[in-house]
Parts: C-alpha cells; sequence; structure tokens
C-alpha cells in the first residue's frame, strides 16, 4: 500500500490582510501540500491584534501563481478548511 505523504518544502506565500483601506498582502511561509494547497505558517512577529489575516496561520489554503510588475508571487484565494 502506498501513502502519499506531504513535502518539507516551504514557499514564500502572500495573506491579504483585512481592514487596512487599501489592499495590502503580508508575505509569510507555507508548507507545500501539492495539488497547490498550502499549510500557513506564522511570520515570527505574528501578532493577531495588530494585523488581521484573510486566512490564519494553521489554515490550508489554495494558492494560485499571480503576475505583478515585481515579478509573480504565490498568492492565498481559498480556504481548504
Amino acid at each position: 500500500m502506498w501513502a502519499v505523504m506531504a513535502s518539507n518544502i516551504k514557499r514564500v506565500i502572500y495573506i491579504r490582510l483585512l481592514d487596512e483601506g487599501i489592499d495590502v498582502w503580508r508575505p509569510t511561509e507555507g508548507l507545500d501540500l501539492g495539488g497547490g494547497l498550502f499549510r500557513i505558517l506564522p511570520t515570527p512577529d505574528y501578532d493577531p491584534e495588530d494585523e488581521k489575516w484573510e486566512f490564519l496561520p494553521g489554515s490550508v489554503v489554495e494558492c494560485k501563481n499571480t503576475q505583478s510588475p515585481e515579478g509573480e508571487y504565490l498568492r492565498a484565494t481559498k480556504s481548504h478548511g
């Protein structure tokens, strides 16, 4: 019997911040679970009283490659509860 194991690969992903007045995205690390899914890891200075993340650390999210003038990045787009 074969089991699928999650990788230990961490990638930088971007989480939208809420209640900022403008679009603000926080870079953090995500553990690559495969298939475009990542488990969000908190930044070392994560403070839920200071920043309201759209998806909380520990959540599993779908990420999409997004193009910006600065280059391509992974953006969290959907929760996978």
